[in-house]
């Protein structure tokens, strides 16, 4: 843990927006540079940089789950957003849209946008849980 004022008062800051980083570069998914991958590597980097400044007790606290969780939950994300094709007659991981009106905007949901929700999980838990651990002994991150 790196102790000096401004890195420990500057971090969670950084950590928030890097964190908002993360979730709109997840969101850009398929169609531009960014997606799942990316943005759970950039939410780990969130952490670790938390972890550093804070320890790793207070990254536990922030994310309030074990960062397998979110893996696990990510992966069954992943899972359903290809399964869901099936039900409607469709072959596996084939792309679905829907565009629901909310306060009388569109909002185009699709199963691809949920699978890259999925990867961000799985990516960002497990690379969190590897860093978490190799700074709980001593490593570095």
């Amino acid at each position: 843990m790196m102790g000096t004022v401004i890195f420990r008062t500057l971090s969670p800051l950084i950590s928030a927006l890097t964190l908002m980083l993360a979730v709109f570069v997840t969101l850009r998914g398929h169609n531009d540079p960014g997606g799942g991958f990316i943005g759970g590597l950039i939410a780990a980097s969130a952490f670790a940089l938390l972890g550093l400044s804070h320890g790793v007790p207070a990254v536990r606290q922030a994310l309030r789950f074990h960062p397998m969780s979110y893996a696990g939950f990510g992966l069954l994300l992943a899972v359903c957003a290809g399964l869901l094709p099936i039900f409607t007659g469709r072959s596996f991981f084939t792309a679905l849209w829907t565009f629901p009106q909310v306060l009388g905007v569109e909002i185009a949901l699709s199963t691809p946008m949920f699978f890259d929700i999925g990867v961000f999980f799985v990516v960002s838990g497990a690379m969190t849980s590897i860093a978490l651990s190799l700074e709980q002994r001593g490593g570095g991150v």
